[in-house]
């Protein structure tokens, strides 16, 4: 298939806009750095393909796929075909060599997942093929297949299996601590990958906007005529700087249990991503090949994931990140901004008290709203 998306070698580019094709692309183009240096890091950890074939007797991997393939409707050229398209599509884009098998689910939520050990499958919900518009599926589609090509199909459906597992030795308290404590460091790196599958998805699709208008779809539902992509990244910018020190400890909170990031969050970093110069330079050609793999440089990756996370502290709106930013710079007089922070949280104690001698005065106090914060 050539770039004007005509059919070569029987593969059809269903649009007929021009996209590009990323010939033996690495998954290291594109993945988040705090995703890139774990990935890098366990596929350099001597016998980790055996530990994890081993593991995967363990796994109802089996019993996933028998599911999948009794009770959903497997993707192919007499059923689905447009998803057998999308999905031949972009494994052409990203030269991802063999095909994963692909299902339709019957469920009214809209989802899809990539998981399995041995081979990724990827499913798909009837509420997301019914939600969204053939672009904005397109980069669904990519975005499943930026997971196959990464690996995280392991991983997840090792994360899948640990929450289980937690569940059922809830009763064993030093079990379960110690359980918990690595399903909680694998979400933190699975809300980093689901931002590395979101910019494989806009690789795929080479359309922000149908990226966006997916994402919209996923946060508010089929009424894409009653919102606004401006209006929606403003709240991203409102989420992360609105409140006080209460707010920030509440974010940390809500999102600890989550394995994907705030739908807002998502939307404002793949845009912040496609504006960037590592994107611009992708697409003009410029990325790591998968031949190069092998070299890469496991100390390199966390550097740049460290460099990552303290870009991310330093320019974060955040109450709490700018006051671990001020920390860091050794900015003066903490205690009395930690005690503004909490605004009235502690009552008076929290507020920067005059001298006794003072006749009085008064401190900022900023309460919450108390809202809950649902999971779409």
């Amino acid at each position: 298939m050539s770039d004007d998306g005509h059919e070569q070698n029987g593969h059809e580019n269903v649009p007929s806009r021009q996209r590009r094709r990323f010939e033996g692309i690495s998954s290291r183009a594109y993945e988040h750095p705090a995703d890139r240096s774990a990935l890098v890091a366990l596929r350099k950890l001597s016998g980790f393909d055996t530990v994890f074939k081993a593991l995967s007797g363990l796994l109802p991997e089996r019993s996933l796929r028998l599911l999948f393939l009794s009770d959903s409707v497997r993707v192919s050229d007499a059923q689905f075909a447009h998803l057998n398209a999308m999905l031949r599509d972009a494994c052409y884009i990203l030269d991802l060599e063999k095909v994963p098998p692909m299902y339709v689910t019957q469920d009214p939520q809209p989802n899809a997942m990539c998981i399995g050990l041995d081979e990724p499958i990827i499913v798909v919900t009837t509420g997301l093929v019914e939600l969204l518009d053939e672009e904005e599926m397109r980069a669904v589609v990519g975005h499943e297949v930026g997971h196959a090509l990464s690996g995280h199909s392991v991983y997840r459906t090792i994360l899948l299996f640990l929450t289980t597992l937690a569940l059922r030795v809830a009763w064993i308290p030093l079990g379960n601590l110690a359980i918990m404590a690595i399903v909680t460091a694998l979400r933190e790196w699975f809300r980093k990958s689901e931002l590395s599958a979101d910019r494989a998805g806009l690789l795929v699709g080479q359309d922000l906007r149908a990226s966006m208008r997916g994402l919209m779809k996923i946060a508010g539902g089929n009424h894409l005529h009653e919102m606004n992509v401006d209006a929606f990244l403003a709240q991203a910018e409102e989420y992360e700087a609105g409140g006080d020190l209460r707010d920030s400890v509440l974010k940390i909170l809500n999102v600890m249990p989550r394995t994907h990031p705030f739908t807002t969050v998502r939307a404002a970093e793949l845009k912040k991503w496609a504006e960037s110069r590592d994107y611009q330079r992708l697409m003009d050609g410029h990325y790591p090949r998968r031949s190069e793999d092998k070299d890469t440089s496991v100390s390199d990756s966390f550097r740049q994931s460290a460099a990552s996370y303290a870009s991310d502290v330093k320019n974060s709106k955040d109450p709490l990140m700018k006051l671990v930013s001020d920390i860091a710079g050794g900015a003066g007089d903490l205690g009395g901004r930690v005690r503004r922070g909490f605004g009235g949280f502690t009552g008076g104690a929290a507020k920067d008290a005059p001298p006794r001698n003072s006749g009085g005065g008064s401190g900022d106090d900023h309460p919450g709203d108390g809202r809950p914060d649902g999971d779409s």
